[in-house]
Formats: structure tokens, C-alpha cells, sequence
């Protein structure tokens, strides 16, 4: 194990960072939430309140919200990593994103940063599914997507967030790029079945086209910021590059990473699908 060193943890209220957070204050490792609640507080969009976040801390775990595609991420991610740099960082925790060239890019903004660094390339998170975007559609039983037949290979953010905690906190996971995958690839139409088995509630499936999901986001008021995003995530990443195993969770963990029906039978059980 490591000496413990004072965690700036962004994103730490997030689907990953907040496990990230609750583990390593479980192992007693100094942990500072980076969020706009935060104190002091800590906004992407305000650099003037990144050194105060960073001021005391020696490592950080590095989330991005919404998403290290959104343009102008790279000039920001490469700003913050020269001032976490200046501010003493010896350790950068990048969660990225799979088959995305801003992250991709990011990534080698981390990598040549001149201290140590680990990078999680997460594909899709199975918790999207409960503590995301895609919550209310199957609360009201009727899930739309433009992913067609491409398959996924949904991971975990307990798994995600369990490499992070080792990252920081054992010896040899410096210098690592793991890319994270669950066990078995599957389409967005059989993970909303094998939730509507677990939950025992019957969920339509419903394919779209991106014109026809976009169209559907507008009548909802989606922010035109998140529509580009999500359409970007369906018509862009989503298109068979990603349709792949890796063995990340078990390089960095020596494990097998969580198997989308225990996930879903797990989640099933808190009633957040009956709500």
C-alpha cells in the first residue's frame, strides 16, 4: 500500500467520483469534493477557482463533466493539468471514454504532464441505466434509442471506480492505461430486457433514427448542448468501434469485472425502477 496522500476528487458527486470519494474516505485517504458545492468550491468554467481547489492536495481524480468529447474540452483539460502541475500534483486519475478522439487527446495531455498518471478508458456506464439519462424512460416503461443492433460492453462504475481507488492508493498502477469493459458485449435493447426481467415490469424497446431522437429531445426541451452530445455519443462513437472485450478491470484488479445481470438484478432490488 501507498502512503496516503490529500485526493482532489472532481466530479465527486458524480457516478463515479462519488464511489471514488467514499472509498478512499473509508480507508482514511484526505478527500476533497471538486464541485461547485464544494469548499472551496471548484468550476470548469471558472479557472479562477481551480488553484484554491487544488492548494493542499498532492493527487487527483479527474472527471469531467459532461463529457471530455464537448469541444473546447481539450484546451480546458490541458489548462487545468498545468495548473494542477504548478499547484504540486503528483498524481493525475484520468477516467476517459472510449473510441472519442477529444479524450484520446486528453489523455496524452495527461500522459506528457511530467508526473505520474493512470488512465481509466470506460466504456458506457451500466449505471446510466439507473442514475443517468435513461432512469425516467424505463420508469415509464418505454425506452427510445437511435443505437440500432451495435453492441456494448457495459461496465460497471463500482468496477470503474474500485481502479481508481487501487490507482491511487497501491503500488503499480503508474504509467497504466486500462481500458474498461465488462464481461460480455450486448445491445441496448437486450440490457432494457434484462432489466425488465429483473424488475418484472414490462419495458418497451423502441429503435430510432438520430433525426427522430433529436426531434424528441426538442420536444422535451433538452438543453441543445446535451442533444449534441448524446447525438454525437449515438452517431458517432456508437457505430462498431467499440464492439470489443478488453481485460482492464482484471489487469487492474486482478478480478472479473461485474456482469450487467448482476447489476440489474442488484439495482432491481432498491425499487429505483418501481419509483
Amino acid at each position: 500500500m501507498k502512503a496516503k496522500q490529500h485526493v482532489l476528487v472532481l466530479g465527486g458527486t458524480g457516478k463515479t467520483g462519488s464511489r471514488v470519494a467514499t472509498q478512499l474516505t473509508a480507508k482514511g485517504w484526505p478527500v476533497r469534493i471538486g464541485s461547485r458545492a464544494g469548499d472551496p468550491s471548484f468550476d470548469w468554467e471558472n479557472e479562477a477557482t481551480w488553484e484554491a481547489a487544488l492548494q493542499g492536495m498532492e493527487a487527483v481524480y479527474l472527471s469531467y463533466h459532461p463529457d471530455l468529447a464537448v469541444p473546447g474540452t481539450v484546451d480546458i483539460i490541458r489548462a487545468f493539468t498545468q495548473t494542477a502541475v504548478k499547484s504540486g500534483i503528483r498524481h493525475i486519475v484520468l477516467l476517459s471514454g472510449r473510441g472519442e478522439k477529444e479524450a484520446q487527446a486528453c489523455e496524452e495531455i495527461v500522459i506528457n504532464a511530467g508526473i505520474d498518471w493512470t488512465i481509466l478508458r470506460s466504456a458506457w456506464f451500466n449505471q446510466n441505466f439507473s442514475e443517468g439519462y435513461l432512469l425516467d424512460p424505463l420508469l415509464a416503461g418505454h425506452v427510445a434509442l437511435p443505437a440500432g443492433d451495435v453492441v456494448e460492453p457495459f461496465v460497471d462504475a463500482d468496477d470503474i471506480a474500485d481502479a481508481a481507488v487501487a490507482a491511487f492508493t497501491e503500488e503499480g498502477h503508474a504509467g497504466q492505461l486500462y481500458e474498461l469493459t465488462g464481461p460480455r458485449l450486448m445491445t441496448f435493447a437486450e440490457a432494457v430486457g434484462e432489466i425488465a426481467a429483473a424488475t418484472q415490469k414490462p419495458i418497451q424497446y423502441e429503435q430510432l433514427s438520430i433525426e427522430e431522437y433529436k426531434a424528441m429531445m426538442l420536444e422535451y426541451a433538452v438543453p441543445e448542448d446535451v442533444i449534441w452530445l448524446v447525438t454525437y455519443l449515438f452517431a458517432e462513437v456508437l457505430d462498431g468501434r467499440n464492439t470489443y472485450l478488453t481485460d482492464g478491470v482484471q489487469r487492474a484488479l486482478g478480478r472479473a469485472p461485474k456482469d450487467f445481470a448482476v447489476y440489474a438484478r442488484k439495482t432491481a432490488e432498491t425499487g429505483i425502477w418501481n419509483a
